[in-house]
């Protein structure tokens, strides 16, 4: 049965291509067209040709913005739904009452969440490259709760100032009394938070695909297409990257939901094709995305997490310093910044940035923060570079257009 779909598929991809292309699918002058378009619109990046890029980029952003609006205005009694429910909210806000108090703790989780779900969609869509929002901002962030509930013997830490710094509670503990699960628990919502970000980040090549299909119009997309080409060499495919793709393709397929959620569950960079897959055999939206944000905002959180504070347990984090210090010749240069690093985060811990103590920089700390800056300002150029490279796109498609119409 599968067989039968995979064939009417194969012939359904073909009959589209030689309806959309003409009678010049297949010859080879049309594919060394297209592969110097593509190599031409790789071109249009920052470094190379700054001036065209940044005119591409806000030509594109003004077409998305003039869509976006069409789409609003078409959709308004959801815009003016939505706008009176913003304007009850502004009011419950500004009027005072005892339910203030309510309102600034719904106000402090609600940007808290949103700042998680926001970081684990950059993270998941792209637009070309993904943000690594897990080691930039999440991963840190697991870490320095682990170092100091075990520094602490707490999770408890004031709020404020928690979480923007994180200082020990005054009571004492007992030596030895944090768990693992208290740890866990403590950073629970920033982490699910962010898993569903990256869920929500994995629609846009499902919605593509099944727009695709049930329009029988070929995507302005390239991984797309190279989604149809696989289908059509299939029982050719020799190459290992060929068969993980076909692998996770037909489990998807066959398989379904927990297909799905087998996928979204362990760290897995072919996820875009298993929504590309959903998309184009018509996967119900509630079983793709349900099965997508179950494993990934609930198994592949927790796997992650784990991961992180395990490594970053007290003992795990000595034995790794004094490994570091075991190295012949340079091992104790190398072992005296995490040192200081560890001490230094050790007294910030149990001093309040108000109360006089000075707050050294350690070169560790220094080189992490432009490491930062380095990969958001990459990320930023990517989309520049993406947007410009697709109006690029727009142009060599409108004149294929006016050549068919000749």
């Amino acid at each position: 049965m599968a067989e039968n779909g995979t064939d009417c598929d194969q012939r359904r991809i073909g009959m589209i291509k030689e309806q959309h292309n003409g009678n010049f699918t297949d010859s080879p002058l049309l594919s060394e067209r297209k592969r110097r378009d593509r190599e031409e619109r790789l071109n249009i990046v920052l470094w190379k040709q700054p001036l065209v890029t940044l005119q591409y980029f806000f030509l594109e952003t003004l077409i998305n913005f003039k869509e976006w609006t069409i789409k609003l205005w078409h959709r308004r009694s959801i815009l003016v739904s939505l706008l009176l429910t913003l304007a009850v909210l502004t009011a419950t806000y500004y009027i005072e009452g005892t339910h203030q108090q309510y309102v600034r703790y719904m106000e402090k989780k609600f940007f808290w969440c949103a700042y998680w779900v926001g970081l684990g969609i950059l993270s998941s869509v792209g637009l070309g490259t993904g943000l690594h929002t897990f080691l930039l901002y999440l991963g840190p962030h697991i870490a320095s709760v682990t170092l100091a509930a075990y520094e602490c013997n707490s999770v408890n830490f004031p709020e404020p100032p928690y979480p923007d710094q994180i200082i020990c509670p005054d009571e004492g503990t007992t030596e030895g009394s944090i768990s693992l699960w208290a740890i866990i628990s403590k950073v629970r919502l920033e982490a699910c938070m962010w898993g569903a970000g990256t869920a929500i980040g994995e629609l846009p090549p499902y919605f593509m695909a099944r727009a695709a299909r049930l329009s029988g119009a070929e995507p302005d997309d390239e991984e797309y297409q190279e989604f149809e080409e696989m289908l059509e060499h299939a029982e050719t495919a020799q190459d290992f990257a060929s068969r993980a793709k076909l692998a996770v393709q037909n489990l998807v397929q066959k398989v379904g939901f927990f297909g799905i959620l087998a996928c979204a569950s362990i760290p897995n960079p072919l996820f875009d094709l298993a929504g590309i897959t959903c998309g184009h055999f018509l996967v119900p939206f509630w079983t793709f995305f349900g099965a997508t944000l179950i494993g990934k905002a609930v198994i592949k959180m927790h796997i992650q997490k784990l991961f992180v504070i395990i490594t970053f347990s007290k003992h795990i984090v000595e034995q790794m310093v004094s490994l570091i210090g075991a190295i012949p010749s340079v091992g104790p240069s190398l072992q005296k910044p995490f040192q200081e690093y560890l001490e230094a985060q050790r007294i910030k811990l149990h001093h309040r940035a108000d109360s006089g103590v000075p707050q050294g920089e350690n070169w560790l700390s220094w080189m992490f923060e432009k490491l930062v800056i380095v990969m958001v300002c990459y990320f930023i150029l990517s989309i520049i570079n993406s947007m410009a490279q697709s109006y690029a796109k727009r142009l060599q498609q409108k004149m294929y257009s006016e050549e068919k119409t000749k």
